[in-house]
């Protein structure tokens, strides 16, 4: 029989190495010992730092347990029963039912043995995150344990997503995170805010903990939905215990609670197992938070500050596309180094204003879009067609309007005139033709809008002295023989002495 177990505990070991030999490790969790990981779940570990300036190249060796101040000798003399009494210590210092268990022992002992370099590098980023946490967490009045459920959500790695879609160090899903009041659209992103993100995972385990008055089922609600850890209650015949409901938990949770205590454990006898943090780089205490309180680009911030990109993108990652916007009602935040804040201070107005004229600068070709410069697109419309028949390159149509594709919809207005090209005030009444027709003056031409039913023929006899070959040419309308509602016509060649254009009142 021992032969047997032996066997068996040989080719769980060789599976685990094989799994294990990718230097990868799984974005949101530690893996489930003995568990096949599938290779689109994994994630660069290069990713997950970002604030480690001195971050090692990662390598896939198996680590036995090293001899260390206060550790066994040999990996032998870490029986059951040491890790037993272990627990029983740790059970006492916490609200949460630390207790030993096959399962459990089964996880430690596997993240000791191949997960060492990772956990030292976690246990180096907690230096800088945990103050965080905590800081929230007794603000709450919620157990301080909970802080290890970020190195297990995410590895604390703020911008981190997981195949669902979940984000952030504590991965929250898009509408558990607008629940939870966390700001989302295309240039904020507040479940990479490490605050205000830390805020609403309090908030929301808060309400767990109210739900099932049990921390366990908390945590595993946490990861799958309330829903879920209910109906495991209920499949279980009303039992109420994780341990007795876990099998009837979705997969993934079947794995984190138990994943939560092992890192809860080996963060606690870290010493006694030689696990010494890396050096992350940077410490919480080292940094500071301003309000923002107009548009601001990282550029901006970067060139004036003399701060490095990366660590600015890092510790701002909610700004997903390097600007703070200016949103009502909403406190923008932005986190610098601490010997940074006064610089900013001191620059703030003027940082305001430079922004400003940074992006003014990359976007002087696009137009104000409004009535007077605009065409309606219409079912059936193309770039190259309007362009054509506005009398403008499809260049300048696209530069104008800020488009990166051909695609359009109906609907929707394109400016088809500079913004010098002509004025937005209409001529003086005495000067319109009696149709009321609106028109449109720059100085020493007049531009016409296209309405329902307008021809050529129709437009050239609201003027005096227009023909259609005038119109064809100044317009280059040679090929067009129809016009769409909305076209502006000019309909008097550019030259000072020309009165082409005078409306016909005949």
């Amino acid at each position: 029989m021992k032969i047997y177990l032996y066997l068996n505990f040989l080719l769980l070991s060789f599976m685990l190495s094989a799994q294990n030999s990718i230097p990868y490790i799984q974005m949101n969790k530690l893996p489930d010992p003995g568990q096949a990981v599938e290779i689109s779940e994994l994630y660069p570990l290069k990713n997950l730092v970002l604030l480690d300036r001195e971050k090692k190249p990662f390598n896939d060796n198996h680590w036995m347990l090293e001899t260390g101040p206060g550790q066994p000798s040999g990996a032998d003399q870490f029986s059951s029963l040491v890790l037993i009494k272990q627990l029983e210590e740790l059970n006492h210092t916490t609200p949460f039912q630390v207790g030993h268990n096959p399962t459990l022992e089964r996880f430690i002992r596997v993240y000791l043995k191949d997960r060492r370099e990772n956990l030292t590098h976690l246990m180096g980023k907690a230096a800088f995150y945990f103050p965080v946490f905590e800081q929230y967490l007794d603000k709450f009045d919620l157990p301080l344990e909970i802080k290890y459920l970020a190195v297990v959500e995410s590895a604390l790695n703020p911008s981190a997503i997981s195949p669902s879609g979940a984000r952030g160090l504590w991965q929250f899903m898009y509408r558990t995170g607008l629940e939870n009041n966390l700001y989302i659209d295309s240039y904020v992103d507040e479940r990479y805010d490490y605050i205000k993100s830390t805020r609403a995972a309090c908030a929301y385990l808060q309400k767990l903990y109210a739900t099932f008055n049990d921390w366990d089922l908390a945590l595993a609600a946490y990861n799958s939905g309330p829903g879920n850890v209910q109906k495991a209650i209920n499949r279980a015949g009303g039992k109420r215990n994780y341990w007795e409901i876990r099998s009837f938990l979705p997969r993934e949770t079947q794995s984190y609670v138990p994943a939560f205590y092992a890192t809860l454990y080996l963060f606690s006898f870290s010493d006694y197992h030689g696990l010494k943090p890396q050096k992350s780089g940077l410490s919480y205490y080292q940094t500071d938070t301003v309000h923002v309180s107009q548009t601001l680009s990282f550029e901006t911030i970067q060139k004036h500050l003399s701060i490095d990109g990366e660590l600015l993108r890092a510790m701002n990652p909610q700004y997903k596309k390097g600007l703070i916007p200016r949103i009502k009602n909403r406190p923008m935040i932005l986190t610098l180094p601490v010997n940074l804040v006064p610089g900013f201070i001191d620059q703030e107005e003027a940082l305001y204003g430079k922004s400003k004229m940074m992006q003014a600068g990359t976007a002087t070709d696009v137009i104000p879009v409004s009535l007077n410069n605009s065409y309606l697109v219409e079912e059936g419309d193309n770039l190259d067609r309007i362009a054509y028949q506005q009398g403008i390159s499809l260049t300048q149509l696209k530069k104008w309007n800020g488009l990166q594709t051909n695609y359009l919809i109906a609907g929707q207005r394109l400016v088809v005139r500079d913004h010098n090209s002509f004025s937005t005030e209409m001529i003086t009444d005495d000067q319109k033709p009696d149709t009321g027709a609106t028109i449109f003056e720059n100085q020493t031409s007049f531009y016409y809008r296209v309405e329902h039913g307008d021809t050529l023929f129709k437009i050239s006899r609201k003027f005096k002295n227009v023909t259609i070959e005038q119109l064809r040419q100044w317009n280059n309308l040679e090929a067009i023989n129809f016009l769409k509602p909305g076209m502006m016509l000019k309909v008097q060649e550019d030259h000072p002495d020309s009165k082409a254009a005078s409306p016909n009142k005949s």
